[in-house]
């Protein structure tokens, strides 16, 4: 007969569950405000301190002080922090001295790791000062003030700084640029001002967020500073720039990167035409613009076109104008394989991310600085990209074919 595998030893954690639910008549008392996991985390803060005070002593509690040594303990004092799990009463050691310098909790500090980050969590979403206290209170039983909050939400803005200006690769194979507005208060009065924003696409295939701006309009002028800023962070080569038709922005981009292909987005004209369209015809003008954005070529898309200006030229001669107007940055996807071309003829991606930002500013008010709007985004931002962890689907194939058409720019 096999033998039966041996059993392994239950672990420490195992033997502490244990014991603690031994203590514990309804085990759901152990996580409830004054549960037995509370006062664990405390017990273990203070041994913790216990030790620190031995090393600084060089003995521990009840030995004798060594030779000479004048410094002693001298009791405790309680102290209140808050953590993740809310608020621990803790006693800390004290020396004779007063010059013990704790390092697990360190002299005046209130708040532990744990609380920031959730204060944090909660304020990337929009929830408001007042509000953020309101569920601290609600969950955990302890008040804070909007002062505290406002402390441990500006405490990211040295990395916000440093996240803003840090290097960047030096080729991005697709980047996506786009602008909301938002209402900031200056000198008195709220104006909505232009926020910009750099999607990227890396060699790895991973999305990321290059760098926001804010400026009072939208404008050509302002996007080239833009440009300009990511080749002074290291961006040597763009290969595609996907945008939403921003008047004299090909022709900022290009003064940037000479090389570059620029791609207005095709689901922006599409939504443009049908905006001048009664609705009785919306259904079919819709329906005869599809053949010339999925057609396989250019010329193809181009006898598409003007089919469909014979059938809708008379009643709306606005619709084919446009799409001739702006046929240099509309066609470019017609070159590429449908791998590439479901990434380029549209902003989805950053369309996407911007609606998310939306939802963080819907319930906020006008912001009161430029500050204040560069820190929230910044925290939205931070925990968006936690979940841009894989690369975008057929990277592999993409990128083949982006060595292939831009040969001599992509080193695989």
């Amino acid at each position: 007969m096999p033998r039966k595998p041996k059993k392994s030893p239950p672990s420490a954690v195992d033997q502490l569950v244990e014991e603690l639910l031994k203590q514990s008549e309804d085990p759901a008392e152990l996580l409830g405000k004054d549960g037995l996991f509370r006062e664990l985390k405390a017990r273990v803060l203070e041994r913790m301190l216990q030790e620190e005070m031995t090393h600084h002593l060089g003995y521990g509690p009840g030995e004798s002080k060594p030779s000479g040594q004048s410094n002693a303990r001298n009791g405790t004092s309680k102290k209140t922090v808050l953590t993740g799990d809310g608020p621990v009463e803790i006693a800390v050691p004290r020396d004779r001295e007063g010059d013990f310098e704790p390092i697990a909790v360190p002299k005046h500090t209130r708040r532990l790791e744990g609380f920031d980050d959730k204060v944090i969590y909660l304020y990337s979403y929009g929830n408001s000062q007042r509000h953020i206290a309101e569920q601290i209170q609600e969950f955990y039983g302890v008040k804070v003030s909007a002062d505290l909050i406002s402390t441990v939400t500006d405490g990211v803005l040295d990395e916000m700084k440093r996240w803003r200006s840090r290097p960047l690769q030096e080729v991005y194979p697709i980047v996506y640029f786009d602008c909301l507005f938002i209402p900031i208060r200056a000198g008195g009065w709220v104006r909505k001002h232009a926020v910009y924003i750099a999607m990227g696409i890396d060699m790895e295939g991973h999305k990321d967020i290059l760098g926001m701006w804010i400026e009072e309009s939208e404008g050509a002028k302002f996007w080239l500073k833009v440009f300009n800023e990511l080749k002074n962070r290291g961006v040597q080569d763009i290969l595609v720039a996907c945008c939403d038709g921003l008047s004299g922005f090909p022709e900022a981009l290009q003064a940037a990167f000479p090389h570059i292909v620029v791609q207005t987005c095709v689901v922006h004209q599409i939504r443009n035409a049908l905006k001048r369209v009664a609705h009785t015809d919306r259904k079919a003008v819709a329906t005869d613009l599809k053949p010339i954005y999925k057609a396989p070529t250019a010329e193809s898309a181009l006898e598409d076109l003007e089919a469909f200006e014979e059938k809708w030229g008379e009643k709306y001669p606005s619709i084919a104008t446009s799409w001739l107007n702006h046929w240099d940055t509309l066609s470019p996807f017609y070159s590429f394989p449908q791998p590439i071309r479901r990434l380029i003829y549209t902003t989805n991606p950053i369309e996407a991310f911007n609606r998310q930002l939306r939802q963080v500013f819907k319930t906020k008010g006008p912001l009161p600085s430029e500050q204040a709007t560069f820190k929230l985004m910044y925290l939205a931002i931070r925990r968006i990209r936690k979940k841009w962890t894989k690369a975008l689907r057929n990277w592999k194939v993409v990128i083949q074919q982006f060595a292939i058409f831009f040969e001599g720019r992509v080193k695989l």
